[in-house]
């Protein structure tokens, strides 16, 4: 396999993690260790996911996806520094601003004819499939790991001063 087929296959892992992780950390009502936990899981995967993105290129160019790509690696990044200095809304509000445009880069690459995954779906459904059960099933590992662990080591997570 040539480099940049590693390069987009790793891309397309940590888009995996980003579309699974982020709605378990969004709709999750315990904001625990485990949030944390996933939380940084999560941002390390939109981070490569991110940065990854500028060496991937249709016809040789930047488009709009890369604009957003840069965006989110600034909304990811303050919303980390929002939760750390204790302002839960505004990181609220840029994680989930994130997860939006995750999933909005996902729905182009899905579906917009001549991308990978319509042509990964058409030519090899069965290695389509396996990535995703392959990333549904670490990622539910993941959560369960950190949940247990949250439990074990179950003492309240130290008050932020804004």
């Amino acid at each position: 396999m040539e480099p940049w087929n590693w390069l987009i296959a790793t891309h397309a892992l940590a888009a995996g993690y980003a579309l699974v992780l982020g709605p378990v950390n969004i709709f999750r009502r315990k904001k625990d260790r485990a949030h944390r936990i996933v939380g940084y899981t999560w941002a390390g995967a939109m981070y490569y996911l991110c940065i990854t993105s500028f060496w991937i290129q249709a016809d040789g160019g930047f488009s709009w996806l890369h604009g957003l790509s840069a965006f989110t690696l600034i909304t990811v990044t303050l919303g980390l520094v929002s939760a750390g200095r204790g302002r839960i809304q505004a990181h609220r509000g840029n994680m989930a601003g994130s997860y939006i445009g995750t999933l909005i880069a996902f729905g182009f690459a899905a579906l917009v004819p001549g991308r990978r995954i319509p042509q990964l779906f058409s030519q090899d459904p069965a290695a389509l499939a396996f990535a995703a059960a392959l990333i549904l099933a670490s990622s539910a590992a993941l959560f369960l790991t950190a949940r247990s662990l949250a439990r074990r080591t179950a003492r309240p997570l130290p008050a932020r001063v804004p």
